[in-house]
């Protein structure tokens, strides 16, 4: 009698031991998860504005370095229409939420000098694109060197001007560096020639096509022998080619600038834009969050390293205007009437 209760108290303790293992089994599983949902980081991309195809176009950037990195969590946000202030509330909204990373393309980077410094203040990471004066930033990634990518447009809308006659310049807002920067850089390479006359130039489309177009038909009428446009914006050429195809005078214009294949088709067949130059935005979006992830680690992001992406595998790092560096591939692309769909964006 006394063995057998002897043997059901040993069979119990064990029972009990049994539930108490599983249940500090159960206790470490569930730290181990909560740990490695604790180190997930995430890393915020802000545009300049949603629904752009452009920017779409980026998103599909962003998806990828996550759906490529299982350990870090992306999003992409940006407002409805291209305003330097809606996109300063998104960017405090999230630096209230403490995501470990920004990846911002300023609609006007001074206006987030100091909300980007708060953020890295509180050690969020700041990786920007499209921002080269930017202070408060830890890396600023430019798809190439601003003022040739403009001198490239003007010298195309030389050639095709026979070197003379007036052309002017579009920009998506004055407060967008780096369409600041192509035109300034398609007008310096003008000046060395004597015949050719930059009017109006600058001309703000808000990144609007519907805004480039009406501005197009005002110059066409103010300086009716107009002959060179240059673009700033993705879709600043849409409008134009489509003032210039109204008013007729495909033959008689040399258009020229930013934008994608497949929202340019119709114009470059038609010949009311001339050609277009652009850097794939989905490969900017992968990139600016392979940086991201880089300065998050704590890794060295060095002159003449390979982020492995068409057009960055030998970057230029030089020092920011602040304590970051600015990142410099040489990933541009021409496109025109004979080759744009070789491109599915």
């Amino acid at each position: 009698m006394y063995q057998e209760e002897r043997k059901k108290m040993t069979r119990n303790k064990r029972s009990v031991s049994a539930l108490a293992l599983a249940g500090v089994l159960t206790s470490m599983a569930g730290l181990a998860t909560t740990s490695a949902m604790a180190e997930e980081q995430e890393i915020a991309t802000v545009v300049k504005v949603t629904g752009e195809n452009w920017f779409i176009r980026m998103e599909e950037g962003v998806k990828k370095f996550g759906a490529d990195h299982p350990d870090i969590s992306t999003s992409q946000v940006g407002p409805g229409r291209a305003d330097a202030a809606q996109q300063t509330a998104i960017v405090e909204d999230l630096v209230a939420q403490e995501v470990d990373a920004l990846a911002i393309v300023p609609m006007d980077p001074s206006t987030l000098e100091g909300v980007l410094r708060r953020a890295m203040n509180r050690g969020i990471t700041v990786i920007t694109h499209e921002a080269d004066s930017m202070v408060n930033t830890q890396v600023d990634m430019e798809a190439f060197d601003n003022a040739e990518f403009g001198a490239h447009f003007a010298q195309q809308i030389a050639e095709c001007m026979g070197e003379q006659g007036k052309w002017t310049s579009f920009v998506g807002s004055v407060g967008s560096l780096t369409h600041v920067q192509w035109a300034d850089g398609g007008a310096a390479y003008m000046d060395q020639f004597p015949n050719m006359e930059l009017v109006s130039p600058k001309n703000e489309s808000f990144n609007d096509a519907n805004q480039a177009y009406e501005a197009a038909r005002e110059i066409l009428r103010t300086y009716p022998d107009i002959k060179g446009f240059q673009g700033g914006s993705a879709i600043d050429v849409i409008g134009i080619g489509r003032a210039v195809e109204e008013a007729g005078l495909e033959d008689e214009t040399c258009v020229y600038g930013l934008g994608l294949p497949q929202d340019t088709s119709a114009y470059l067949e038609s010949g009311a834009v001339d050609g277009i130059s652009f850097w794939d935005p989905k490969d900017a979006g992968y990139v600016m969050n392979i940086l991201a992830g880089m300065a998050l680690n704590g890794e060295e992001i060095k002159n003449g390293m390979d982020l492995g992406v068409p057009g960055y595998e030998n970057v230029t790092v030089t020092e920011g205007p602040g304590d970051g560096v600015i990142v410099r591939g040489q990933a541009w692309v021409d496109v025109d009437a004979s080759n744009w769909k070789d491109y599915p964006f």
